[in-house]
């Protein structure tokens, strides 16, 4: 039965059940995908039940995510890893590599590095074209799905109605300091991680609801990384991932994937509402929260709505 909660909130499943135990593996470390590249990863939390963590971009890292899904390990065994061409993972010469085809098999071999049969995929921005591409692939290894924020399931006008309610939220001196930050960052002999500070400081205030409240909320540092993987993500590997996706319509697709799944979308985001209404109307077992006075980081500018909602989701087992 598809439910349509697009509610404002007044607001461990046992994995044993499910064939999902947590890894017995060191704390960070390397995923060797099937082609040789390494994926770095890093695993939080403890319990039973093992989540993968996708981060958004495409290009940036797991340190966008890490610092604000720390509520998850309380009662869940988080795996974050950074996605080829990002972070502290492989940053390939060749960016025929960097397509959603091996993308979709770099989450796979993340997957059964860990030896888990069926996960739950908790992914942010991006994140959930790739998590959703994924389990349209590999249904019976995803037991179910959360989407932060998501971009939607489909391209249409997607990028131009994103720009048109971007742009108003910044001003010229903003746009002047992500330009410069951008300059610096595709320059060999500039300061990556200061020019990775300046880009995020214009960047991230449209993706706020009220960024002179919100922003210190946020806990994860997207210049945290490896300077060489920041520099490549941002200049590289978040235009040619993208461009592989072409005009993608995963609409038609997903009617056919029962996998539970939970929307959580801010109402002051700058990702168009109606758009990402369509991963619901679509999915046959999906949820949607929409969050009052928050963007697009909902579980940081709205926490105590948010974290609840999705531990409610994820003891349904």
């Amino acid at each position: 039965m598809r439910r349509h909660l697009a509610c404002t909130l007044a607001l461990a499943a046992i994995a044993a059940c499910h064939g999902n135990t947590a890894p017995a593996v060191a704390r960070e470390g390397y995923v060797v995908t099937s082609d040789s590249a390494r994926l770095f990863y890093r695993i939080v939390g403890q319990g039973t039940d093992t989540l993968i963590a996708i981060h958004g971009g495409p290009g940036v890292d797991l340190e966008s995510i890490a610092g604000d899904f720390a509520p998850l390990g309380a009662t869940h065994v988080v795996i974050f890893y950074d996605q080829r061409g990002a972070g502290r993972s492989t940053l390939p010469a060749d960016t025929t590599q960097l397509v959603v085809a091996r993308q979709i098999a770099d989450l796979d071999d993340v997957r059964a590095h860990f030896k888990l049969e069926r996960t739950t995929l908790v992914a942010h921005s991006y994140g959930p074209l790739l998590a959703a591409s994924y389990a349209l692939a590999h249904p019976t290894h995803v037991r179910r799905m959360v989407f932060f924020g998501p971009v939607p399931p489909r391209r249409g006008d997607f990028w131009q109605r994103f720009a048109r309610n971007v742009r108003p939220r910044m001003d010229s001196a903003d746009g002047a300091l992500l330009a410069s930050a951008a300059r610096r960052l595709a320059d060999a002999n500039a300061d990556v991680r200061a020019a990775c500070r300046d880009y995020w400081a214009a960047a991230m205030k449209p993706r706020l609801s009220e960024p002179a409240r919100t922003l210190p909320l946020i806990k994860s540092d997207l210049c945290a990384s490896d300077p060489a993987g920041i520099r490549y993500g941002l200049g590289t590997t978040n235009r040619v991932v993208m461009a592989s996706y072409g005009d993608w319509d995963l609409r038609a697709r997903l009617r056919t994937l029962a996998v539970p799944t939970l929307v959580v979308h801010g109402e002051d985001e700058a990702i168009p509402m109606d758009l990402v209404t369509e991963w619901v109307t679509s999915l046959p077992m999906a949820e949607l929260v929409k969050v009052p006075k928050a963007a697009h980081f909902t579980y940081a500018e709205r926490p105590e709505l948010v974290w609840p909602a999705v531990e409610k989701f994820l003891q349904k087992g």
